[in-house]
């Protein structure tokens, strides 16, 4: 695949070289799609839940939704299909953190107030975002 895009760069053909790479981004991004396609989280509760991290422990935050063990992934995700894929965090220290269990926060994974909005507080647990 290099060999063919080096190939076409040494004709002078940068305008094609740039089109086969946006074609194979194009066919590998559909066949994604087909077999995962994108949903959008939903709202797992109006409230953040609060738990001791470990340091140096990898901790995988549910980002869909969907998972029984919130906010942790359970990998849910992969079984209903959705195409959204749990956010791996580790920590530097022991320490008590908040994390957002409505997914709809600019922080991910820890809290910052979202669920407290007219948005959050007006739609029914399990809807999506």
């Amino acid at each position: 695949m290099t060999g063919v895009v080096a190939r076409l760069q040494t004709v002078g053909s940068c305008a094609a070289s740039a089109q086969l790479k946006w074609n194979q981004i194009r066919v590998f991004s559909s066949w994604l799609n087909k077999w995962f396609p994108r949903k959008k989280p939903v709202i797992a509760q109006k409230k953040p839940i609060k738990v001791f991290l470990k340091a140096g422990k990898t901790y995988k935050w549910c980002v869909c939704g969907r998972s029984k063990n919130q906010p942790y992934c359970d990998g849910s995700h992969f079984f209903q299909r959705t195409g959204l894929f749990p956010l791996r965090f580790k920590v530097e220290e022991d320490r008590s953190a908040v994390l957002c269990n409505c997914k709809a926060t600019m922080k991910p994974p820890y809290c910052d107030g979202t669920h407290k909005s007219e948005r959050i507080q007006n739609a029914q647990e399990g809807s999506p975002l």
